[in-house]
């Protein structure tokens, strides 16, 4: 299954739109995001259970609290398709 827009930042200025999407077939949600500052990045880092930093391939994100909705609608989605 492709993946699936669900909605983008409703306060976008269409420069800067942090965005969701959903692949049911693969059963992720897709987030598009701001990157933190080094000291956020460092006390997210401090704070895992991991061992080490964050890998390559992987990405800390800030996404504003407005699109909780929009993150709730593309987890729907993905449980949605599991069920089938």
């Amino acid at each position: 299954m492709a993946v699936v827009f669900i909605g983008i930042d409703p306060d976008t200025d269409r420069d800067h739109c942090p965005t969701v999407w959903a692949d049911a077939g693969t059963q992720e949600i897709l987030l598009q995001g701001w990157e933190p500052d080094a000291e956020t990045r460092a006390q997210c880092e401090g704070s895992s259970p991991a061992n080490g930093p964050v890998p390559d391939g992987e990405a800390i994100i800030r996404i504003p609290a407005r699109m909780i909705p929009l993150i709730r609608k593309a987890c729907d989605a993905v449980e949605h398709a599991q069920l089938r």
